[in-house]
């Protein structure tokens, strides 16, 4: 896994630029504009979003870099944003997490998907409180890109243990009408492909060492944003 700062080399992040982190190629950021713009912007639009429900107005773009708000973008970028798109926005406020919520496969431009799934995140994740005002200038938000599924061919359990690709993988696990993902960056709290694989299984709402002929595998990666802290 590869990690980058953005920024022009001249000063430190600001409150609202982002890192990238990469564990696979992704065909919205590979043309036009740099990988560290995208970045911000992406996560102007998942701020600006849940600032909007919040009924404070758009208040991210104007820190997502330096010179440049969400509606004023090249047109490569406006592209990009237009194009369907799978992400997943997660929000830690004060250091914890406090909602992610995510699409799995694109159904929409990636702009609605970021705005909507940043919403969902804020005030839907039904495992935290809605977000509040005061703890918006406390969050930070990752903005995760996925890349199309890839279904993973396995006969048992144990040739998917040695398919599974830690630190790589985001994972898809079906099985019985039950359905779970993890993303790539689960595999920092669970570097041992058995735990994965029980706790993704347990996620979806099944025995921890459940396994059958109708388990359905596919594995994905990411391209991930997160703001800079302060």
């Amino acid at each position: 896994m590869t990690r980058g700062r953005s920024g022009d080399g001249r000063s430190a992040p600001s409150r609202h630029e982002g890192r990238a982190i990469s564990t696979g190629s992704n065909r919205h950021l590979d043309e036009g504009e740099s990988t560290s713009r995208r970045g911000e912007v992406l996560i102007a639009l998942a701020r600006d979003a849940i600032a909007r429900e919040l009924g404070m107005g758009a208040t991210g773009a104007a820190d997502a870099a330096p010179g440049g708000a969400v509606d004023r973008l090249p047109e490569a970028l406006e592209r990009a944003l237009e194009e369907p798109g799978a992400c997943f926005v997660t929000l830690h406020t004060r250091g914890r997490l406090h909602g992610c919520i995510g699409s799995i496969k694109p159904r929409r431009s990636l702009r609605e998907d970021v705005e909507s799934n940043a919403r969902s995140a804020a005030f839907r994740d039904r495992r935290f409180p809605p977000l509040t005002r005061e703890d918006l200038g406390e969050t930070t938000i990752e903005v995760s890109l996925l890349s199309p599924m890839e279904p993973v061919a396995v006969s048992g359990e144990a040739e998917a243990l040695r398919a599974l690709r830690p630190g790589v993988d985001g994972v898809l696990f079906e099985a019985g009408g039950h359905r779970a993902t993890f993303l790539p960056q689960v595999w920092a709290s669970l570097p041992d492909p058995r735990a994965f694989l029980q706790q993704l299984r347990r996620k979806a709402g099944l025995p921890q060492n459940y396994w059958s002929d109708d388990v359905i595998l596919h594995r994905y990666t990411v391209t991930a944003f997160d703001e800079a802290a302060s």
